[in-house]
């Protein structure tokens, strides 16, 4: 193929946007061929007709897999590289250069419109998930496109809102999960966000797009724009945005028209086409073999099942079996699933197994009756269906009711009102609870509600968020014990919106919105502040019970450790288990949350069975982000590890101390007197000198007194040649460092 630099500058440039909706430019003459970008993060969505990005036309069939929002409460990296490679294989014989996805935006909020297309409030298990994503992908020779780079956590004003975010913040919650997935899987794309930070659009932000992304975490691969997020097509570029979608007809003359005047460098132009040259390495040739479409909807299925969060099982209403006596299966959700998100990931499914269907015939199988009452309408209320699905939750033996949330109430684009569930499905769910002996809740949705008040009222609760295409059948699975439950939270669910950590100020008020909660994002606000919450991260039983114990955490160098635990299955029947490993720590000047994901792994076990899982726990598990030297620092001290079956569930604790960095301040006139004398190396000195001029003032008294006072200021206040004398000593030792 042609290199960029063999292009006349007009060619280059009209790489550099797009040809129409979802292709690349063609240079026929030079060889070059036109490539394809299309959504989505859980399947491909390649329109066949009218072009959009918000899923409202027509598209291929594709299979859709569980999105982020189940996946990531699969906490399985496996399986995420598992639906890549799929990914992968449907998007070749579609004809698809690079799928768009995964989403790796952190879940600030529970009311984000888009959280369904997310996989958790935790930058650990989004970037290992996302990282496992776009292996299995590009391992199939798709290109990936991690989004949305970067803080893109509401849809509320996307396109233009500011967000006003600290730098420690910014690096330990709402970069690693790209930082890793860029440096560990090597993405074909990064595509920039629509908002700006600190005032300036994502699209045109030198800082993250080349002095971040590229010349600090190594990337070397494409960036492109959210379709339409440019507006300054040659700061954009400049910035480090390589090309722009959609096609943008003034885009070409105007980086034309730059370079002519000099405005833009040229070699810029080349190098950001050489980039969109390099795509063609996972170009689809015209011979992909078909897909099969059977063994996807397989895999979809599977995954679903593994996805699915228990939350609630009293007194072992599930699973259910022949002894359960006359099921009644109430929502009109069961009928008609709602099975994936709303906007521009919306796939044309292959096929859908409806929940209604698989529960009746696993029913008939084991020779339980099941009778099905709407309950409600999609678009609304209706007394009548209420009082039928009472009518018939008073004649079973146990009602399983589905209820959540309509593609009306979330999708992208904007931004959910309520924690809540819909009135009229409260009342059906407390309405059928004192119908029924015993009532099960399935709750479908791209993100948590509110469990209140009708959550003491069932018996048992099955999140099963949003789960693909063969989420009907996974469901039914793990009803009946088919499957077991192993799904974990990937975010927490809140008693009420006011105890949310950015409840105040999500989404933001007169064009930007302020992280005021800084470090303490989901979980890490509730365990720090000791509330609780109605379900915490990492949260979910099974059929099956687990054990953790004999933590020990051994050091493996001034900054690291290894730990392990032994995990042990103390049920009757096989199951997955979730081991979470979590930090905790004093040390340092800095403040730190309470509890921090540090490591996870999904074991399997029989009954009585054990294993000891163990965990590396690298410098980057211990630090933080010192923003006074602009680098990640490890303070010597005492850490804390935490190994448990929640963020609030631990059953083993070790402590580890490690020696860390040798952190030496310099020092300087502006450094406090209290600085001064806990300095390592030049402590000793000032304090004999401090105690010599104290006047028989014991020198802690005469430190707390005047320790936070900048020593320049304490100089000044020294009258005659003594003030000039000390002044000097300290310059020499200053310039002595």
């Amino acid at each position: 193929m042609t290199a960029a630099d063999d292009l006349p500058l007009e060619d280059r440039a009209r790489l550099l946007t797009g040809a129409d909706f979802w292709t690349t430019a063609a240079v026929p003459a030079a060889g070059v061929p036109a490539m394809v970008l299309t959504d989505g993060p859980h399947g491909v969505r390649r329109q066949i007709g009218s072009a959009d990005h918000l899923g409202l036309n027509a598209a291929a069939p594709a299979t859709c897999f569980p999105p982020a929002v189940a996946v990531g409460s699969s906490w399985n990296p496996d399986l995420a590289r598992r639906i890549g490679a799929a990914i992968a294989v449907e998007a070749r014989a579609l004809g698809v250069t690079i799928a768009l996805g995964p989403g790796v935006n952190i879940k600030r909020h529970p009311l984000c419109g888009r959280n369904f297309e997310y996989y958790s409030e935790d930058p650990l298990l989004a970037g290992v998930l996302g990282a496992a994503h776009v292996t299995g992908q590009q391992g199939g020779g798709t290109g990936a496109s991690v989004k949305h780079f970067a803080v893109n956590n509401q849809e509320t004003e996307r396109m233009r809102i500011s967000v006003d975010v600290d730098t420690r913040t910014l690096r330990e919650i709402y970069l690693p999960a790209f930082e890793r997935i860029v440096t560990e899987a090597a993405p074909a794309t990064v595509m920039c966000s629509y908002n700006r930070i600190a005032g300036t659009y994502a699209s045109e932000n030198t800082w993250l797009l080349t002095t971040l992304l590229r010349e600090e975490w190594g990337f070397r691969g494409l960036v492109v724009s959210d379709w339409g997020a440019v507006h300054d097509r040659v700061a954009a570029l400049r910035a480090g945005l390589d090309l722009e979608m959609p096609h943008a007809p003034r885009s070409v003359d105007q980086v034309v028209s730059a370079v002519g005047s000099g405005d833009l460098d040229a070699a810029t132009v080349t190098t950001s086409a050489q980039r969109v040259l390099d795509l063609a390495r996972y170009a689809p040739s015209d011979q992909e073999p078909a897909p099969d479409v059977q063994a996807h909807h397989d895999l979809a299925r599977a995954a679903a099942a593994e996805c699915a969060v228990l939350l609630r099982n009293e007194n072992s209403a599930l699973p259910l079996g022949p002894d359960s006596g006359r099921i009644a299966v109430i929502g009109e959700l069961a009928r008609t699933p709602r099975y994936q998100g709303g906007g521009s990931s919306h796939i044309t499914a292959t096929r859908v197994d409806v929940p209604l269907d698989e529960i009746n015939t696993r029913a008939a199988t084991i020779g339980v009756s099941t009778e099905f009452a709407a309950g409600y309408a999609l678009d609304g209320d209706d007394a009548a269906l209420r009082a039928e699905a009472s009518a018939v939750a008073a004649r079973s033996d146990i009602a399983v009711v589905f209820a959540g949330l309509t593609e009306t109430e979330e999708s992208e684009g904007f931004d959910r009102p309520s924690l809540a569930i819909a009135p009229h499905q409260v009342e059906l769910l407390r309405a059928v609870a004192g119908a029924a002996p015993r009532t099960v809740v399935v709750l479908v949705g791209g993100g948590v509600v509110e469990l209140e008040p009708w959550h003491d009222e069932v018996d048992a609760i099955l999140e099963a968020f949003l789960l693909g295409q063969g989420g009907g059948a996974a469901i039914a699975d793990l009803l009946f014990g088919i499957a077991a439950p192993s799904g974990r939270l990937a975010e927490t669910i809140p008693r009420r919106i006011e105890d949310t950590p950015a409840f105040g100020t999500f989404p933001g008020e007169l064009g930007t919105v302020r992280y005021g909660e800084g470090l303490l994002v989901g979980y890490r606000w509730y365990e720090t502040r000791d509330i609780a919450p109605r379900y915490p991260f990492g949260h979910g039983l099974g059929y099956t019970t687990f054990d953790i114990s004999g933590l020990e955490v051994v050091a493996t160098g001034a900054d690291s450790a290894t730990a392990r635990v032994t995990v042990t299955n103390t049920g009757t029947r096989a199951g997955h288990h979730v081991v979470q490993l979590y930090i905790g720590s004093d040390a340092g000047a800095v403040f730190r949350p309470r509890r921090a994901l540090a490591a996870f792994r999904k074991v399997e076990l029989v009954p009585g069975a054990s294993t000891v899982v163990e965990f590396d726990l690298p410098r980057r598990a211990f630090a933080h982000y010192d923003v006074s030297r602009a680098d990640w620092a490890v303070p010597g001290g005492t850490y804390r590890i935490d190994a448990g079956h929640s963020s609030r569930d631990i059953a083993a604790v070790a402590e580890i101390r490690l020696d860390g960095d040798v952190l030496v301040e310099r020092l300087g006139m502006d450094s406090t007197i209290a600085e001064w004398a806990a300095h390592p190396l030049a402590g000793e000195a000032f304090r004999t000198a401090l105690a010599d001029s104290a006047g028989g003032l014991p020198i802690d008294q005469l430190l707390e007194l005047a320790g936070s006072m900048p020593l320049g200021k304490a100089l000044d206040m020294i009258p005659g040649p003594g003030g000039e004398e000390a002044r000097a000593h300290v310059e020499t030792m200053i310039a002595a460092q």
